[in-house]
């Protein structure tokens, strides 16, 4: 007889029961499992991210160089793969509860634990000596910066225990954006020297730490009055959004 799996057909000349193969299964629905486990790789590139942090806080100033290009290129690669696991959740509906709470928790993993080891002495201050600017994080930055996710988070765990979704918007997202645009940045302010070299670099470096840190703190109001609208009025969400960033 023949019976119907994942791959086609499988013929058996046993008239007892035939259990199909699970993993035959999931060859075919990989797409399912792939969102949550670019998540989890993420979570690993956010690990070595912060070890390499601790190694370049610990290497003299003149020789961090190289290791803050690896450093950058592990956050970039973190970051980008945070955009394409909710794409393609959204994209082939496969929405989990393991990516809505898995998502945002490393977000948080990557972010703030980034800018509490650039706010560290190590790397935060720099040496005209070595022509080395520092990454300028300063550690009440690092404050206001986990006080808004803490809020937020707190604010979306008791509106989703309500049963009212409480997706990102885009003010969270242009947060997200901008803080992972700040990130490399002030990386490479504390490891490179040729940002002394040109006044654009620095100034640019300002600038953009300084837009990360307003943005995170201004960031807060519109979720703020948001989660007040879902309180007062009926549940309008969409289930299937993901965690806000």
């Amino acid at each position: 007889m023949q019976i119907q799996c994942g791959l086609g057909f499988v013929t058996t000349h046993s008239t007892a029961p035939v259990r199909v193969g699970y993993s035959a299964t999931m060859l075919t629905q990989w797409w399912k499992i792939l969102p949550n486990a670019i998540t989890s790789v993420r979570l690993l590139f956010a690990a070595a991210t912060l070890v390499l942090l601790d190694i370049l806080s610990r290497t003299p100033l003149v020789d961090r160089g190289a290791l803050g290009w690896w450093v950058c290129g592990i956050f970039v690669t973190a970051a980008l793969s945070d955009v394409l696991d909710g794409w393609l959740a959204r994209r082939w509906n496969v929405v989990t509860a393991y990516g809505r709470v898995m998502d945002p928790f490393v977000d948080k993993v990557l972010i703030l634990g980034t800018f509490i080891f650039l706010a560290a002495p190590g790397l935060a201050a720099g040496s005209t000596d070595s022509r080395i600017v520092g990454s300028g994080v300063a550690a009440w930055m690092v404050v206001v910066m986990v006080a808004r996710e803490l809020l937020v988070t707190s604010v979306r765990g008791f509106l989703e225990g309500m049963g009212k979704p409480f997706p990102a918007d885009r003010f969270g997202k242009a947060k997200m954006f901008m803080q992972s645009v700040a990130g490399p940045w002030c990386v490479f302010a504390a490891s490179e020297t040729w940002i002394m070299n040109y006044d654009f670099c620095r100034v640019g470096h300002q600038v953009v730490l300084w837009m990360a840190v307003v943005l995170t703190a201004l960031s807060g109001i519109p979720a703020l009055w948001r989660a007040g609208s879902l309180l007062r009025g009926p549940d309008n969400g969409n289930t299937n959004a993901r965690a806000p960033h």
